[in-house]
């Protein structure tokens, strides 16, 4: 499709992708949401927890919300739109990858970008035990990316799936873990790494027996991490392995299901690869737009109602 132009501005300080970051991810609130848990078990004995909320009037409709890295579904980019779905007459459930939710999971293994086989189990579950007709999913940051290659992998998706959104999507995982290291990240670098590596010694209490507090000791950066442990618990070679195979990218061309892809211009976590603009206008089921401003998972908009929170809500009640 066409590149989508974007209707998307902010005034001055909004302008700046960093502050815009900085003031969604630590200082936005988001009150008035109402979650209830449910525990799922998962094909190999792990469990995941959903948090739903619900619309006051009987829908047929729901929204999955997908978190970034080191989130969960209490974070407001989650609840913002959950409760802008629920006012419009849709049900969301707000996934917890594994071990995000205040609990340890309990395999070795976690989550990770391209851990779609926990994003089908959860589509599977809600299918088999709920009566919707229409599913909507949209993913942030890491959520983004499992999605769209979620999408691209298969050749049959369930036909309840009727639209997806993905925002600030690391298309290419090289080239975003590259943009990561750079010094301009480097406070992101340092918070992820931080709160990946205080979670990961916890994990090796657990299984000491495949990791040793030497390697965990050894990971300095996030690549480090990657390599230490997100490669070796989940399959993969090696890090830059992990990051070819699960980038979403080069999934795009096969997708079927009506796709928007917002991702903003002066998001310092994307490299040129994470703008796939060649592909967009190659297959009529994906929608780019790539708003001026926003940075990474910043697109703060009046009455605290996120701008990627319209288009989702626009984009999937009003299917191209």
């Amino acid at each position: 499709m066409p590149i989508i132009d974007s209707t998307y501005n902010v005034p001055f300080p909004f302008k700046n992708g960093h502050f815009s970051t900085v003031y969604a991810g630590l200082i936005r609130r988001v009150k008035g949401v109402e979650q209830k848990r449910e525990q799922i078990t998962l094909p190999d004995n792990d469990f995941l927890d959903l948090d739903w909320s619900f619309s006051e009037e009987k829908t047929k409709k729901v929204i999955i919300l997908l978190h970034g890295l080191e989130g969960n579904a209490q974070r407001p980019y989650m609840t913002g739109t959950a409760k802008l779905f629920n006012k419009n007459k849709v049900d969301a459930v707000c996934v917890n990858f594994r071990g995000c939710s205040g609990s340890p999971n309990l395999k070795f293994r976690s989550y990770h970008s391209g851990a779609t086989e926990d994003l089908e189990a959860t589509i599977e579950h809600i299918l088999s035990t709920k009566d919707y007709s229409e599913i909507y999913i949209k993913g942030i940051s890491l959520g983004g990316n499992m999605i769209l290659k979620y999408l691209g992998e298969r050749d049959h998706v369930p036909s309840q799936i009727k639209a997806v959104v993905a925002v600030s999507v690391p298309c290419s995982l090289a080239g975003s873990a590259k943009k990561l290291h750079s010094f301009e990240n480097s406070l992101y670098h340092d918070r992820f790494k931080k709160h990946l590596v205080d979670r990961l010694k916890i994990k090796q209490q657990q299984f000491s027996d495949m990791l040793s507090l030497e390697a965990v000791n050894s990971i300095k950066t996030l690549y480090d991490f990657d390599n230490v442990y997100t490669s070796k618990a989940h399959g993969f070679k090696n890090a830059s392995d992990y990051y070819e195979k699960c980038s979403c990218l080069q999934f795009l061309p096969n997708i079927k299901t009506p796709s928007l892809i917002v991702n903003a211009l002066n998001d310092s976590f994307l490299s040129h690869e994470c703008y796939p603009v060649k592909q967009a206008k190659a297959n009529p089921n994906l929608y780019l737009e790539m708003p001026k401003y926003g940075g990474h998972v910043g697109f703060v908009d009046k009455k605290n109602v996120y701008y990627d929170e319209h288009r989702a809500l626009k984009f999937t009640l009003t299917i191209p």
